[in-house]
């Protein structure tokens, strides 16, 4: 049964916000009565394998967040559980709304299921309005003179640069609350509550950072006046120098345009620096738009038969944090338990597995997309490519680093490594750093046991770096021909 009056709905799905908020300020723009409409999907949630998943305890409480502001306005958040290509299409009908408004999402999965979504409503005489909100450039927008896509980071961030007009591309879209239809109109069969994870088959879990876009903004709050300090910091995870926001990013509690702007009101390399990083998420969008084969193969198509000899013993070592580098295992160990890593590390830990344990960066890049609470699948996939060297502009094979030497350079006072693998905690110097190098003094003193509370290195970096080069040298060679 139709509401009182006609309506449309607004579609959530990485955009669990009600400010600064494209499709939804559209759809309060074009029509009066606008329903806010969540499918928990089914076609995504039976694919997960870990009851504990992180994700859907930041989705969950981010949800409850959104309906209680709906709420505030006399309005609700209507949530449905199944398959969305059938679930839209039919609420659509049973409301009697005349469009469903939603943001782009740029993945192969959502663009079959969107295209599902349109042909399904366009035959009900409804109208399907997708319009671009979680990046600040997408796909198309940003092309070489010939018009073809970037396939390099810098000529694309010059162009993104060249091209960007903030007026355009990071202003504010303002929502009418107002035109958000009253709970008292929506019939009572669609009035059910959010669903516990229990229900829906999941547990709820600790998050070491706090869901939803009161969160996210405070998180921004915080971060603003340290910014001039990005570029200084970044790279020292022990320092808290990033903002911490690829969560709420990647869920939308906040909005790509308002990071922007907050970047655009400042004039510090720090600044500059973090726009860019934001320009790096762009670029890996735009890969996946124009490429999408690269979710299942290297980007760099002379690589498509390259045999990785790596040991899935030494996988395992690497995923539980236990390969005798001290600063890939604190990595490993802090992504295990907050489903978050530092990019330093991350680039660190991809290096380390596919250039010392040679080890397919494919097995790598699933781990942490299993895993990881900001798991984005372009900039996922991304990472791990450039970090194998076999990506859109990747690092040179050759260049491949050392992890101990990233270890005396970014964590010099060792904070980081204490903090995850507390068995070092009396070691000072170059054995906290590398503890296979220390002595049986420093070993006894500090209560390190190398094969016992500590393991041995399981590979030597010197001799994996040049295995290293020669395997992609001659991949790369044999490839070209």
């Amino acid at each position: 049964m139709p509401t009182s009056r006609p309506l449309s709905i607004c579609w959530l799905r990485r955009d669990l916000r009600l400010h600064d908020h494209a499709p939804l300020a559209l759809a309060t723009a074009e029509s009066q009565a606008v329903a806010v409409v969540f499918i928990l999907d089914r076609v995504i949630l039976d694919a997960l394998e870990n009851s504990r998943d992180r994700r859907l305890t930041f989705i969950h409480r981010s949800l409850c967040e959104l309906d209680s502001k709906l709420r505030a306005h006399g309005s609700m958040l209507i949530v449905r559980t199944g398959d969305p290509a059938e679930e839209i299409p039919q609420l659509a009908q049973e409301l009697g709304a005349k469009c469903v408004y939603t943001g782009k999402d740029y993945e192969p999965y959502a663009r079959t299921r969107d295209a599902k979504v349109a042909q399904s409503l366009f035959e009900s005489g409804i109208d399907f309005v997708a319009v671009k909100d979680s990046v600040v450039r997408e796909g198309g927008e940003v092309l070489s003179q010939e018009r073809n896509p970037l396939r390099v980071y810098t000529p694309y961030r010059k162009s993104w640069e060249r091209s960007f007009e903030p007026e355009r591309d990071a202003a504010e879209h303002q929502v009418t609350l107002a035109h958000l239809v009253q709970a008292k109109e929506i019939p009572e069969q669609y009035k059910t509550s959010l669903p516990s994870l229990n229900d829906l088959g999941f547990e709820e879990v600790d998050l070491w950072l706090s869901p939803g876009e009161d969160a996210a903004l405070e998180k921004l709050g915080q971060f603003a006046p340290q910014m001039h300090r990005y570029r200084e910091l970044r790279d020292f995870p022990a320092a808290h120098a990033t903002s911490g926001l690829s969560v709420h990013l990647r869920f939308g509690t906040i909005s790509v345009r308002k990071m922007v702007r907050l970047a655009l009101s400042q004039t510090s390399e720090g600044a500059e620096t973090w726009l860019r990083e934001i320009i790096w998420r762009d670029f890996y969008q735009d890969i996946l738009f124009h490429f999408p084969d690269v979710v299942e193969r290297p980007f760099q198509r002379i690589y498509d038969d390259l045999e990785y000899p790596g040991e899935q013993d030494h996988f395992s070592a690497w995923c539980e944090g236990k390969t005798g580098y001290p600063l890939v295992d604190a990595a490993m160990r802090c992504f295990n338990a907050t489903g978050w890593m530092h990019n330093r590390l991350r680039m660190v830990v991809a290096s380390f597995l596919t250039k010392d344990l040679l080890i397919d960066y494919r097995q790598g890049e699933a781990y942490f997309a299993a895993g990881l609470l900001d798991f984005d699948l372009a900039s996922n996939n991304g990472g791990w490519q450039w970090a194998s060297s076999v990506g859109a502009d990747p690092q040179p094979y050759f260049r491949i680093f050392n992890p101990i030497l990233q270890s005396v350079k970014f964590d010099p006072e060792g904070k980081f490594i204490r903090e995850w693998c507390p068995e070092l905690s009396h070691l000072e110097g170059e054995a906290l750093h590398f503890p296979a190098r220390a002595s049986e003094f420093e070993l006894l003193t500090a209560n390190v046991e190398l094969g016992k509370n500590y393991p041995k290195p399981i590979v030597d970096h010197a001799t994996q770096k040049e295995r290293a080069i020669s395997l992609l040298a001659v991949a790369k060679s044999t490839g070209s021909e």
